[in-house]
């Protein structure tokens, strides 16, 4: 940057980059110059917590030992080239050449072992001969690695004329060049650097050179590799989930520093595979038709390019290219013949795919006649089979989105008991054998078989308040509102039902719900009524539905209502749940419950009660601690808390905007009671763009702004002094992003409603997708709730702990890693996890503990049904809104419809 324009004041040009700044900014908004310049790393452990009852803990983290620190990795680049100088760009051709190069050339490397990525490096221990090497190697038949021989079905060894003549391209073996030039070398003294809690670039660079040899060593075992999960070619590992998509069990392996030193972190792991076998049986089951005759084959085009098949009965493979305009009996391609013409040419002639294959080659068909034929050619020279005769090769990734169902039956086959995980993962590590590895030996890493043991801590369980005054008592995570009253009650008046067809007795339904209501403290008036769905509409377009069910209620109601009760007809993912949400909180301004009933009992109508009260402004169960104000820190000092979530589209969807999604607490001292504010940003997008929006001298349009004014206004007229920022879903990577894109724009939007007000701030990630698990030693359940970890397998020098909140009932515990990335109010490690444990108690919808802090949940709530409503977005609306670009020339995201003032500060989303 230019030295010039630092002009002492913190000119525009230093402010992170998103988002733009105007330049009008008024120099005394900046502070000075060497503040700016300050980038915040995360915060260093202060100390180890101790209260709660100590419990011995085990985990899947195996001690790995390293004898040698004082070598060098070698990093080389690779680069492939066909014999003409083209560069080879498809991919899995890499592993084959280099394993060729390893096997030819063992001299020339000085018969040294080398880890390659299957891209473009590759490493050794200690450098090889020269800093440039050139191989030229051939390969014989490239399609695959997995073919066993190509006999012709007479079964004579060789293929017969015809057959080389049309199969003759894949058949040719291949020469490759093969440069491997130097690139940089790697202290591997960087590895016990980083032990020590010294991260440099050398240190991450190593510890992906290890988790490359694994890699490689999988890859050896013709595993299928996904990121640092290993999957083998095992059908015991495989469960039919539906749609002919398989659940394919493997496992994570990475290694971690921890406080104890270097772990190898072994997990169970799943990826969706398609399932393999004949083409025709994958296609009726993925489209749930009953026959191949009644396949949709547009759809069936889309699916199949580019998977991988054999064919038989020469079992060559080959990648899909697409389908034959015709079916197999009509579709002709040349066939050259065997006699010569006058002029010593072949002769050629046209003949159908059914005919070359039935007459030509005497295989039998019995059912692809009349279906179109698989092609596996280039775009101008088309190769076809019949569609029976083509087989799915094993290991091909699925990678759209699940339906809910096969969601579901996902989530039921993969679960796995503590135990039963514990003797997977054992055995896993006895099936790697990585002892036996030659990359890991030159290092000197020898790997430990026994789980690690760390000691846990079981932290007290936060008392709980209800109606009257009365104390709860959660046990093993869990309570109920048996005979107990809501500790803040909201009234059900002026509402009335919304049946969208669903067959059930609504008078029964609401009379039921009425009685509940009545033993719960909450005063459910009678409905106004009930508005049946004109039979009409019933298969009318969703939008169609909902809009007419508005005409009925506005014609017939008085005046607006306060609630709305929608029974949908399907359980799960009903088409009508987004415009419904999206037509009362934006349009109307009207709080609903949608329910869809089938089992309705009486705990089914408390669960929905409380839902209900906690959207109507009610307060089911609170914190003593919020009652008594005795909560460490919070309670003496004005305390803002913000859960901050990013929710993304499936994959496969990659123009759908991304959502962010911030709550924030409201009435201090409550940390039970929340409000969000939910924006679209580009898809994708990890860091939330929109906290700080200035849009001249005066207007922020950020969310912060918008968070603490309500809190302002909420609280006694009191700013918070502190602001402590929960976010969710960001990798360690991310982490700097966090504390100096975030929290700076966090920062803008608070100097921006007062210069010289500057609370204190406390930032807190949450991630549950990791891979560590935790076991009780002698017991075969899971983890207490309550139980915290914050030694052995964390960082060796940064502030982070592991919790088990919740009371895990099925599989085993996923426990959530919170990392405290700042921390300028100065809370004691014991406070601190106090504090993070209490906020796994306040979530108003269920009776239970739940995994992350509330705030973190409800941000995801919000997210994930402000999403709903993008879903239907009219195709006109976002069409035209894509002409218009953002800065920077990206197409500009549909903005979120506003949320309805009448409903902006419920808990809309509980």
């Amino acid at each position: 940057m230019d030295p010039t324009k630092h002009n002492g004041k913190g000119a525009p040009e230093e402010l992170p980059p998103p988002p733009p700044v105007p330049p009008n900014v008024t120099p005394q908004i900046a502070e000075p110059e060497p503040v700016k310049k300050v980038v915040r790393v995360p915060m260093a452990r202060r100390g180890l917590g101790t209260r709660g009852n100590k419990v011995p803990i085990l985990t899947n983290h195996f001690k790995v030992n390293v004898n040698k620190v004082d070598g060098h990795f070698f990093h080389y680049s690779v680069a492939l080239f066909y014999e003409d100088g083209r560069p080879v760009d498809g991919k899995g051709v890499g592993r084959k050449v280099l394993d060729r190069v390893h096997e030819t050339y063992d001299t020339e490397l000085a018969g040294k072992e080398f880890a390659y990525d299957g891209e473009k490096s590759l490493f050794t221990v200690g450098a090889l001969p020269r800093n440039k090497l050139e191989f030229t190697v051939v390969l014989e038949d490239v399609t695959s690695s997995r073919n066993n021989g190509n006999t012709s079905p007479g079964g004579h060894g060789s293929p017969n004329e015809s057959d080389r003549k049309r199969l003759r391209r894949p058949y040719q073996s291949k020469t490759f060049k093969v440069e491997i030039s130097f690139a940089a070398k790697i202290p591997m003294q960087a590895i016990a650097n980083a032990l020590r809690g010294q991260e440099s670039e050398n240190s991450q660079e190593a510890f992906r050179v290890l988790d490359i040899i694994l890699r490689q060593h999988a890859a050896k075992q013709g595993c299928l590799l996904v990121r640092q999960s290993f999957f083998h070619n095992d059908p015991r590992n495989f469960a039919d989930v539906g749609g002919g998509v398989l659940g394919c069990r493997g496992f994570h392996s990475s290694f971690r520093t921890t406080q104890s030193g270097l772990s190898l972190n072994i997990d169970v792991s799943t990826t969706m595979i398609i399932q393999p076998g004949p083409v025709a049986e994958f296609l009726v089951a993925n489209q749930n038709v009953k026959d191949p005759f009644s396949v949709d084959w547009a759809k069936a085009k889309r699916t199949l390019k580019n998977l991988r098949v054999k064919t038989s009965p020469t079992n060559q493979e080959y990648k899909i290219t697409g389908l034959s305009e015709k079916p197999c009996r009509e579709q002709t391609f040349t066939l050259k013949q065997k006699t010569r013409d006058e002029d010593g040419e072949f002769q050629t002639t046209e003949v159908t795919v059914y005919d070359y294959f039935v007459n030509h080659r005497n295989i039998n068909l019995r059912f692809s006649a009349d279906l179109p034929c698989i092609n596996v050619g280039k775009p101008k020279r088309p190769t076809y089979f019949p569609i029976e005769l083509c087989s799915l090769v094993s290991l091909q990734r699925y990678t759209k989105a699940l339906s809910s169902f096969q969601r579901a039956s996902l989530v039921e086959k993969s679960r796995q008991k503590p135990q039963e995980r514990m003797s997977v993962l054992s055995n896993a590590l006895k099936i790697n054998n990585y002892d036996a590895e030659p990359m890991l030996r030159s290092c000197g890493i020898s790997i430990s078989s026994n789980f690690t043991q760390v000691e846990g801590r079981v932290l007290p369980t936060p008392k709980l308040k209800v109606g009257n005054g009365e104390d709860l008592f959660a046990r093993n995570g869990r309570w109920n509102f048996n005979n107990k009253k809501v500790v803040n009650a909201s009234k059900i008046e002026r509402w009335a039902v919304a049946n969208f067809s669903c067959r059930c007795d609504v008078r029964n339904l609401v009379r039921d719900l009425m009685k509940v209501g009545e033993m719960k403290g909450v005063a459910v008036e009678p409905p106004f009524d009930v508005f049946e769905e004109n039979q009409q509409f019933r298969r009318a377009p969703p939008l169609v539905r909902v809009e007419k069910m508005f005409e009925d209620i506005q014609s017939k109601l008085p005046g607006p209502p306060k609630f709305l009760l929608c029974l949908l007809p399907e359980r799960k993912n009903s088409d009508l749940y987004g415009p419904w949400k999206r037509k009362n909180l934006s349009d109307f301004g009207v709080v609903t419950q949608c329910l869809s009933p089938t089992r309705v009992n009486d705990q089914y109508l408390t669960n929905l009660l409380l839902k209900i009260n906690a959207k109507l402004g009610g307060l089911n169960s609170v914190l003593a601690g919020e009652l008594s104000p005795s909560l460490p820190v919070i309670s003496k000092v004005p305390t803002l808390i913000l859960g901050m979530d990013v929710s993304h589209g499936s994959p496969g969807q990659s123009d759908i905007p991304s959502i962010a999604a911030v709550v924030s607490s409201r009435q201090w001292p409550s940390i039970s009671r929340y409000r969000a504010c939910v924006r679209t940003q580009s898809p994708k997008v990890e860091m939330i763009d929109n906290l700080y929006k200035r849009i001249s001298d005066t207007e922020d349009d950020g969310i912060i702004r918008e968070l603490l004014v309500d809190f302002y206004s909420s609280s006694g007229k009191r700013k918070p002094d502190q602001i402590i920022v929960f976010r969710d879903g960001v990798s360690e990577s991310q982490f700097n992003q966090v504390l100096n894109i975030e929290l700076n724009q966090i920062i803008e939007a608070c100097k921006f409603l007062d210069e010289k007000w500057s609370p204190k701030f406390v930032v807190i990630v949450a991630q549950k997708n990791h891979h560590t698990k935790f076991f009780q030693p002698n017991a075969p359940e899971n983890v207490q709730p309550g139980t915290i970890i914050d030694n052995k397998v964390c960082h060796p020098k940064n502030n982070d702990f592991y919790l088990c909140a919740h009371a895990g009932m099925i599989g085993t515990t996923r426990p959530t890693h919170y990392h405290v990335l700042l921390d300028e109010v100065g809370y004691s490690a014991d406070d601190l996890q106090e504090l993070v444990h209490s906020l796994s108690y306040v979530y108003q919808r269920s009776t239970t503990a739940i995994s992350v802090v509330a705030p973190i949940c409800y941000a995801h709530l919000a997210a994930t049904q402000l999403g709903q409503w993008m879903k239907f977005e009219d195709a006109s609306e976002t069409s035209s809104s894509h002409n218009g670009t953002a800065p920077g020339g990206a197409p500009a995201v549909t903005p979120m419809p506003k949320l309805n003032e009448n409903v902006r500060n419920s808990m809309f989303f509980c």
